[in-house]
Formats: C-alpha cells, sequence, structure tokens
C-alpha cells in the first residue's frame, strides 16, 4: 500500500466520487472530505471493501472558513503526507442576481474560491515535502462564458482557472503542477441525465458522464497540463467563442435571457 494520500472535497457524489473511486483503482490511499449526512461514510466503506486502499473522511462544510483550517489540522496531526489535492466541491447556482439571496451568494464565493485557494496555502508545505506532486481545480466552462443566470458561479470559476494558471507559474521551481479541469455539463444525478437526454444534440453531446471526465481530469494532472476543457464539442465551443464577433455574442446571450423571462 502507497504511504502517499490524495484529498478530494465534495468527494461523496457526482464528480467528487467518481474521482474518489478512479483514484482509490491506481491504488492512492484518500483523504475524502464532504458535507454531513451526504453518503461521505458508505463510499468510504465501498471503497475499502473493494480497493487495496487506505481511506480517511471529514464531514466538514466548507463554507465556514474554519473547516479549511480543521482539515489542515487532521492532516497535520496525523502526519499525512500529501501527494495531490483535489478542490472540486463547488455550488451551482441559476438565477437573475437581483433575485439571489444575499447568504446564498456568499456561501458560493466561499466554497469556490474561498475554500481552494485557503487550503492549497494551509497544504502547500505538506505538498513540497512530496513532491513530484499535483493540485487538481475543478473549474468550468462556465468561466470562460458571459452566461446569463450564472453570473456569481461564473465568476468564481473565472477566477478558479486564472488563480490555477497563475499559481502553477510560481510553483514550478518546487515540482508541483497545477491543473484546472474545465468540463461542461456533467451527469452527476439522475435529474440531469433525464435533462441531457431531452435537450438539442449540440448540448447533449456537450456532456460528459463523470466516470469518463474522472479519468481525463486525473490523466491531465499527471501529465502537468494547466488548463484542460475535456470533450470535443466543449473544445468547439472555446473556438467558436474567439471567433464569432461580439455582437453576435451578445445577441445570443440576450436570447438566452428572454427565454427566462422575470416572475412578478
Amino acid at each position: 500500500m502507497k504511504t502517499y494520500y490524495t484529498v478530494i472535497t465534495g468527494a461523496s457524489q457526482g464528480f467528487g466520487k467518481a474521482m474518489a473511486l478512479e483514484f482509490a483503482n491506481r491504488n492512492m490511499n484518500l483523504v475524502l472530505i464532504a458535507l454531513p449526512n451526504s453518503g461521505l461514510r458508505q463510499l468510504s466503506q465501498f471503497i475499502i471493501d473493494n480497493y487495496q486502499v487506505d481511506v480517511k473522511t471529514l464531514e466538514l462544510d466548507l463554507s465556514l472558513t474554519e473547516s479549511c483550517y480543521k482539515i489542515a489540522d487532521f492532516i497535520s496531526d496525523n502526519n499525512i503526507p500529501i501527494k495531490y489535492l483535489v478542490n472540486n466541491a463547488g455550488v451551482l447556482s441559476r438565477g437573475f442576481f437581483e433575485d439571489l439571496d444575499a447568504g446564498f451568494i456568499l456561501k458560493q464565493i466561499e466554497v469556490n474560491v474561498t475554500a481552494p485557494t485557503l487550503l492549497i496555502s494551509l497544504l502547500l508545505t505538506n505538498l513540497k515535502r512530496t513532491a513530484p506532486a499535483g493540485i487538481l481545480n475543478i473549474s468550468s466552462m462556465a468561466g470562460f462564458f458571459t452566461l446569463p443566470q450564472k453570473q456569481v458561479y461564473g465568476g468564481t470559476k473565472a477566477y478558479l482557472t486564472s488563480f490555477s494558471k497563475s499559481l502553477g507559474k510560481e510553483l514550478k521551481k518546487d515540482n508541483i503542477s497545477v491543473t484546472a479541469i474545465c468540463p461542461g455539463g456533467l451527469n452527476t444525478t439522475s435529474k440531469l441525465c433525464y435533462q441531457n437526454r431531452i435537450v438539442g444534440w449540440i448540448t447533449r453531446e456537450s456532456v460528459l458522464n463523470p466516470e469518463r471526465a474522472a479519468i481525463i481530469a486525473i490523466d491531465a494532472m499527471m501529465a502537468k497540463k494547466r488548463v484542460v476543457v475535456p470533450g470535443f464539442v466543449n473544445k468547439c465551443f472555446m473556438v467558436l467563442d474567439k471567433l464569432l464577433p461580439e455582437f453576435i455574442k451578445d445577441w445570443l446571450t440576450n436570447r438566452a435571457i428572454n427565454r427566462f423571462p422575470k416572475v412578478a
């Protein structure tokens, strides 16, 4: 059994769960973090029963800054050598900005921005000791586009992508890679699977299964890639965004906004 560990936040469901299983399949010990009562203990037991790895769990709410310090203290107190850090926990929102609750806006920023930034800072010395090491930040294609009703979420993901690129340049000398993976949609719940089946072909083809996305993300981190957009259709979207004139993109944005009229 290898002595190194991978830390994964938001690990109990969806993309985080898929990555936990993929890392376990690669014989990596795990420190899994997720909200209380989110299925983390069941996942941990399943991995222990089916893979030859050690699993440690922490049930914490990452919208609370103190949770990041609890994670760092737990790792330090137990002398856990961290090889990889996966910042997957995130809060998604959809709605017009003026309709969003102020507390929910702050929660998005705490989970999507503050938590990954602070965790990297707190665990950086540990990662330097196990170098070559890697940091994988789960961003989103929403960070590249001005999407209606995703202004806060898109802003947090734009930060995470930019932060990853800058930090990667700084940590190269320490042999620590920083990778931002920017998926489009993911079939992480049965509801999303159904929705993604009934939408148009282009949207449907841009959506990945979390198991496939996990392999792409981990392989990208191992290859020390900086920014990865998985999926052929998603890559085409990125090219089109650079080629289309601004007035066409504005028209498309306004068209999308008008599809979701405000409720009086």
